[in-house]
């Protein structure tokens, strides 16, 4: 466990630091640990260290790692590509998904939530930086997705995620973090009534600056568990 409470210290200590640089209250950022690469085992001790938000990118290895005797304020986020298919899996077991990025998901997500009796919380992601091998929705593409959203009693959105470049530096990948900031202010405009509160963006090299440019959700993996 110490090792998880140093880890976990000097994480938070950068988002302090990029938070004072912005201006911001270090308390409007969430801490996401994707805990992809370790198993229950680690998820535990980094918990008993003081985390409790962790995420994942594969239905299936949340399902074997999270099964049983999870703690009541742990809260499991969505954060890989999401299958049509693996919908019925998800709804009712995450606390928010991430990656919500077409109306036929939505649709889904709806259909499954409303035979559970649950409202889930989601993220749209956008493909900010237009890669063609990333998912996500397109910024023109992003106004019906919304609307699908909000007619829909059994999905609550929350607000965007974008992924940025894997190659780019932190530097490189700031016009990606400004540009979801700028979407969400002109679709604050365009959907009054949406729910924008959160922006999921950056990761272990990259989370500061996102942090800078309105993050309220980071992603962070290896900082903690490599």
């Amino acid at each position: 466990m110490q090792r998880y409470e140093a880890r976990l210290a000097a994480v938070h200590e950068r988002i302090a630091g990029a938070a004072a640089r912005a201006g911001r209250d270090p308390a409007e950022v969430t801490l996401v640990a994707v805990c992809k690469t370790v198993g229950r085992y680690d998820i535990d001790a980094a918990y008993a260290a003081g985390q409790r938000d962790f995420g994942e990118n594969r239905v299936q290895d949340a399902r074997a790692k999270f099964s049983d005797a999870v703690p009541a304020d742990l809260r499991l986020h969505m954060i890989g590509s999401l299958q049509t298919n693996k919908v019925r899996q998800v709804v009712g077991v995450f606390d928010l998904v991430h990656s919500v990025d077409r109306i036929a998901l939505v649709e889904e997500i709806e259909r499954r939530a409303a035979a559970q009796g649950t409202v889930q919380p989601i993220l749209v992601q956008v493909n900010i930086a237009r890669e063609q091998q990333k998912h996500g929705c397109l910024v023109e593409d992003i106004d019906p997705l919304i609307e699908a959203i909000l007619c829909a009693p059994h999905v609550q959105l929350r607000g965007l995620m974008t992924m940025a470049p894997l190659t780019a530096t932190a530097e490189e990948a700031r016009p990606v973090f400004v540009g979801l900031r700028e979407l969400r202010d002109e679709l604050r405009v365009r959907f009054p009534q949406a729910d924008l509160r959160d922006l999921s963006m950056g990761m272990t090299n990259d989370f500061e600056a996102a942090i800078e440019e309105g993050a309220t959700l980071v992603r962070v993996g290896r900082a903690i568990f490599a």
